[in-house]
């Protein structure tokens, strides 16, 4: 993609999906379905009216219930059909899921520390984060390919998944892809086409600073 054919160029906004349950008791979900809590449904409802200003083109969401939910919300707002794709479900994680953070860390503490080295990991014997990016990255990237000159595509997903996806689109290798900080719940970031292919533009975007609750911190 050329972003020098228009004066903006194309947008890929990345939304991570409400709150649960299982991020209030720092519970790593992985591809578990689990739903939206009140305040998450609640917390969908009031970002979707925010990212309804960018006049979004297009909406594919991941298919599991917390996220297939919050882009529900954009739909409600914006008319759009959403699009749900499994590859855009959160990393599988194999024994970890299910398990809070600590129980993790007692547990698996040495493949938990050697992930946040950026090694790769199979954490709880599930997907390695190049995988879950080599699924997710390329269905991004073909609907963002049927956008306008200067379209808009939301993606609604989840932590892990979107940070991969981050890294491959701007080409970090990815022990680098921990330099990306998690997302807090149901906030985004926006990637736009350049010279050189995509940028980052904005990250965590659509809150004032809060704690991240989820996988991926």
């Amino acid at each position: 993609m050329n972003g020098s054919r228009s004066g903006r160029g194309r947008k890929i906004v990345l939304w991570r999906h409400g709150q649960t349950a299982w991020n209030l008791e720092r519970r790593f979900q992985g591809s578990t379905d689990i739903e939206l809590t009140e305040e998450g449904v609640g917390q969908a409802r009031r970002a979707a009216r925010l990212l309804a200003s960018l006049k979004p083109d297009a909406v594919v969401a991941s298919d599991l219930l917390r996220a297939a939910a919050t882009a529900a919300e954009l739909a409600a707002v914006t008319g759009l059909t959403v699009a749900h794709d499994a590859a855009l479900r959160e990393t599988y994680a194999g024994a970890w899921q299910g398990l809070t953070h600590v129980e993790i860390v007692e547990r698996y503490g040495e493949q938990y520390a050697a992930w946040k080295r950026g090694e790769p990991v199979r954490r709880g014997g599930g997907e390695l984060e190049t995988e879950v990016a080599d699924r997710a990255a390329p269905v991004v990237l073909e609907h963002a390919e049927k956008l306008p000159a200067d379209g808009t595509l939301v993606v609604v997903s989840h932590g892990g998944t979107i940070r991969t996806t981050i890294g491959r689109l701007l080409g970090l290798e990815a022990h680098h892809w921990e330099g990306l900080g998690g997302l807090t719940n149901c906030c985004w970031s926006v990637l736009g086409e350049g010279a050189r292919g995509w940028r980052l533009l904005e990250h965590n975007a659509g809150t004032l600073p809060e704690p991240v609750l989820g996988d991926d911190d």
